[in-house]
């Protein structure tokens, strides 16, 4: 398997420079095409009606949404034709409900969707069911960019969040295409368990499933000595250096996640390098 289908998803002229930017790099790097789908989100929610309201207002903000859609699209073609890889833009409205499912229509035909961080305080409600959308309805790995950062291209250095789940090994095996071309891949367990068949070998399995690969593979075994699972995989990409984290979404509920938060929602909240995930 490789990557021949890269889907960037921009709502947001803030943060299309850098997305646009992150999928012509990978884009290059994988021989691949890269399409973009600008989304101008229509905020009304239909049945929540205030006071007032008239189908005048409803007309304003598809407008606007429709304006917002263009104006993404003109940029990110202007980006684009000064790229040297394959490209297209696609521009659609949608409403602020159905964001989910806009998006999982495009990424079902891409081996890969690239986001920015759904979470922080300049980032659209939108940027979460689009990560969702991608994931669960669309059925494609997402790669979720960091604030800010150089350009990713193939990363060098990867270190995996193992923790022996379904979510965490269909993340690896999406992941492959860029496994085998990295330097080292490093299967971070953390907090192994005390008992059951890996007690003795945490991580050995992957392993031997990688280097079959042709994946150089290096296994981390770490205590969590911090209050919570995602500080401890972060303070250890730092010091590996690690230029991607690859991991599960998702170990239970998404509403549980989004109450309490969870390994997955701490990632994304904190992390400085890109986060390749499925579920």
């Amino acid at each position: 398997m490789s990557f021949k289908t890269l889907l960037a998803v921009v709502t947001d002229q803030a943060h299309l420079s850098d997305t646009v930017a992150q999928g012509v790099s990978i884009a290059r790097a994988l021989d691949a095409h890269l399409d973009v789908v600008c989304i101008g989100v229509d905020r009304t929610q239909t049945g929540y009606y205030y006071a007032g309201m008239n189908a005048e207002v409803l007309q304003q903000t598809l407008q606007q949404a429709q304006q917002d859609a263009s104006g993404l699209a003109q940029e990110a073609k202007r980006q684009l034709g000064k790229s040297d890889v394959r490209w297209g833009v696609n521009e659609t409205v949608c409403q602020l409900a159905d964001i989910a499912r806009f998006v999982a229509s495009y990424a079902r035909f891409a081996d890969l969707t690239i986001v920015p961080r759904p979470y922080g305080d300049d980032r659209g409600v939108e940027l979460e069911p689009a990560v969702e959308g991608a994931m669960f309805e669309g059925q494609a790995p997402v790669i979720v960019l960091p604030e800010a950062g150089p350009d990713l291209a193939l990363p060098q250095r990867v270190a995996i969040g193992w923790n022996e789940s379904a979510e965490a090994l269909n993340a690896v095996r999406s992941a492959l295409p860029l496994l085998v071309q990295a330097q080292t891949a490093h299967i971070v367990v953390i907090d192994p368990p005390k008992h059951g068949p890996n007690r003795s070998d945490p991580g050995g399995q992957l392993s031997q499933y990688l280097a079959r690969h042709g994946v150089k593979v290096e296994i981390d075994v770490l205590s969590k000595t911090m209050p919570r699972v995602s500080d401890v995989m972060r303070r250890h990409v730092t010091d590996i250096d690690a230029d991607m984290i690859v991991m599960g979404a998702y170990g239970h509920s998404r509403f549980r996640e989004a109450i309490l938060g969870g390994a997955t929602r701490n990632m994304l909240e904190t992390c400085e390098v890109p986060v390749f995930m499925a579920h």
